[in-house]
């Protein structure tokens, strides 16, 4: 029997490069999850509200100084009690302390990563465990067996030089376009930065980055995903940057087809 997936919000911004913002977002996307402008349910009609089906552990008590151990140890307690993470960010710097935790307690798995920027810089500002840098620090703990990372349209040269060193496979928005499958074989972890998205589709972000791909072309990637989930994230919504909401509506939505694909 799958596991029930258990939303996590994680209010932390403080690794964040540019703006600040992303750590009032857990609260903006539960609103949009739960509100009465949509219903419940997913599109393979799995009703989400049902007792049982999903269930929420309220956001991370953290501090900046102990984000790290913070987070590693409320995701830890869930995955304890049979349960599968689905975080909410926060910036992308609170994938590094979740992936150690699944990995601590569920062994080996590949990561599915969905973003525009690849986040493998060795530093990043000074920072390590900047937001530009978490799967860097994925691979360098040696926390997956592999990184496949879709979307990714702001190389730079110093990732590139990650990229060959860490052997992570790279879809480009153009082998996305000519038909790209996920193509998995194990257990795998899921991390969507939304702004993977063109900025059309998600404008409440930090970090636009025109050329993305839509809505529909990531939940159609999500719904393919055939192996089991070990958990998940979906990070850098920006609040201050959405005032109408619509990205928020957006990561809900996701929020729905992911908590589907766990539990199928």
């Amino acid at each position: 029997m799958a596991a029930v997936p258990v939303l996590i919000g994680v209010p932390y911004d403080a690794s964040s490069s540019f703006q600040r913002g992303p750590a009032e977002a857990p609260a903006h996307i539960r609103q949009a999850l739960w509100s009465e402008c949509s219903n419940t349910w997913t599109e393979s009609l799995r009703d989400l509200s049902l007792p049982g089906v999903m269930a929420d552990a309220g956001d991370v008590a953290l501090t900046d100084a102990t984000m790290l151990a913070d987070v590693e140890q409320a995701v830890r307690r869930e995955l304890s009690q049979g349960r599968t993470p689905l975080v909410l960010g926060g910036d992308h710097s609170i994938t590094l302390p979740v992936v150690r935790a699944v990995h601590g307690e569920r062994g080996a798995f590949s990561i599915l990563h969905f973003d525009a920027h690849p986040d493998l810089y060795p530093e990043f500002q000074g920072d390590r465990f900047s937001h530009a840098c978490p799967f860097y620090r994925v691979l360098e703990e040696s926390l997956a067996t592999g990184l496949t990372q879709v979307g990714i349209r702001t190389l730079s040269g110093i990732q590139a030089e990650s990229v060959k060193r860490w052997a992570v496979t790279l879809v480009s928005p153009e082998d996305w376009n000519r038909g790209w499958r996920p193509q998995l074989d194990g257990p795998v972890y899921l991390s969507i930065d939304l702004d993977v998205l063109d900025p059309a589709f998600a404008p409440g972000l930090s970090h636009p980055e025109p050329g993305g791909c839509s809505t529909r072309q990531l939940i159609t990637a999500i719904q393919q995903i055939n192996v089991p989930i070990v958990g998940a994230d979906i990070v850098e919504l920006n609040p201050r940057n959405d005032p109408a909401g619509l990205t928020a509506r957006v990561a809900a939505k996701l929020v729905k087809e992911v908590a589907d694909r766990i539990l199928a």
